[in-house]
């Protein structure tokens, strides 16, 4: 068992430094990277915290969606080629049930770690409130 503070607690720790403390006492070009840099901090600790709950839905939707899978398509990567492919070649039709909510899906999760303040993606979340059960907490 690890000890506490784990990953993400000690990136928010980093980023509160950066962005409470640091960027004060900077200026111009300084200040701008030490944000980015805090912002940076933000991402991989929501990626963290979300990214592994995320690749596992979107695996048993193209599970789901992707039937029969090919025999050697186990992780998410393999498993988006084949849906990729399966759409260029036609086997998969665009309205074919279970897609649309898939990429919907697969996106907001996306959005969820890379841009949760977006205003489109809170708009979204907003618009569609309950239809993933999968839908990320907010932050």
């Amino acid at each position: 068992m690890l000890d506490q503070p784990r990953g993400p607690e000690i990136l928010d720790a980093v980023a509160r430094l950066l962005r409470d403390l640091l960027v004060p006492q900077l200026q111009g070009h300084a200040a701008f990277q030490a944000r980015v840099a805090a912002n940076a901090v933000d991402l991989v600790a929501r990626e963290m915290r979300q990214g592994p709950a995320a690749e596992a839905a979107a695996l048993d939707r193209l599970r789901a969606l992707l039937q029969p899978p090919q025999p050697d398509a186990t992780d998410l990567p393999t498993l988006e080629a084949d849906l990729a492919a399966r759409l260029r070649s036609g086997d998969i039709a665009p309205d074919a049930p279970g897609l649309q909510d898939h990429l919907w899906a697969s996106t907001l999760a996306k959005m969820a770690i890379d841009q949760p303040s977006y205003a489109s993606y809170q708009r979204a979340l907003q618009g569609r409130s309950g239809v993933f059960p999968h839908d990320p907490p907010q932050e």
